[in-house]
Order: C-alpha cells, then structure tokens, then sequence
C-alpha cells in the first residue's frame, strides 16, 4: 500500500515518526489537504473502525501527524474514507503503555497489520529501536482484528479488550 501522512509539523523533529519513514522512503509527507491524496484515513474521530474490508476502499493509506494537543476533529478534513483504529497499546517511550495514543509509525502499522499488510507494517517499525516492542504487545489483538469481516466484528472484539 502506499502510505502517505497530513504533517503538521507540530512535534519535536528528532522525534517525529512520519518524517523519519519520508527520510527512509517508507512514507510521503504532505503539508496540506490539497496535496494529501484520498485513502483509507487514519482518524480517531471517525464513526467507523478499520476493518480489513477497507482494503478494498483504496490502495493509499493516509495518516495525520500532529502533537496529541492539536489533534481535534477540525484538522481531519481530508479526502477518503475514515477510520478509527480499535483498542491498541503504545511501545513508544513517550506513551508506552497508554492505550490509544500511537505515534504515526504504531498507527500506520497497525493499520497495515489489520489491512492483511503486516511485512510493510514491520518494515516502518523497524526503523525503531522500540518498533518490535509495539507488534509484541499488540500481537493478540492485531491478530484478532485482521481476522475480523467488518468493522462490526472489530468493535465487538475491542469490546473485549475494554472490558477487561
């Protein structure tokens, strides 16, 4: 899939996952709606969870890199076909541990894992000293929403995450 990221510009540049995967050809960074293509978009506001049925939406897959701080429902006005990832925890050192609160490379993966593309998703963790930590805690659920039909089936295993 081709993997493509909104950047902001708002985070640290020595810590910032998206422009390390552009400096690897891994990902294409774009600095405004107009130029961001339309894909299967990374949004934890949207009403759907991914699913691996959104493989057939689009071969383009679009996240927003942005701090946690400006990451409001305005700034996801791109084109496509949003999705919400389902419950997942971070490895990065800043949030290890947090549920929800990925760095670009952990929801990229992530996403690519549950879209059937978990080699690609492997190849931008690896980039991280702490990348094959993320698949290791997530390995389960990831496992388990990639074999889900829909995203009914996603959240109904989610479900069984946050009620634990």
């Amino acid at each position: 899939m081709e993997v493509h990221v909104r950047y902001e510009g708002d985070d640290d540049p020595a810590k910032c996952t998206a422009r390390k995967l552009a400096r690897f050809d891994l990902a294409r960074l774009h600095r405004t709606d107009r130029t961001t293509p339309y894909g299967v978009v990374l949004n934890p506001h949207a009403e759907r969870a991914l699913s691996p049925a959104d493989r057939s939406e689009s071969d383009r897959l679009v996240a927003l890199d942005c701090s946690w701080e400006s990451a409001g429902e305005a700034l996801f006005s791109l084109r496509g076909a949003h999705r919400a990832l389902p419950f997942l925890v971070a490895a990065n050192p800043v949030n290890y541990g947090r549920p929800f609160e990925l760095t670009t490379v952990e929801a990229l993966a992530a996403a690519l894992t549950i879209l059937g593309e978990r080699e690609q998703g492997e190849a931008l963790l690896a980039k991280f000293r702490w990348g094959h930590t993320f698949l290791e805690l997530n390995d389960e659920p990831l496992s388990r929403y990639a074999a889900c039909a829909d995203s009914t089936e996603v959240v109904a295993v989610q479900g069984e995450y946050l009620d634990r």
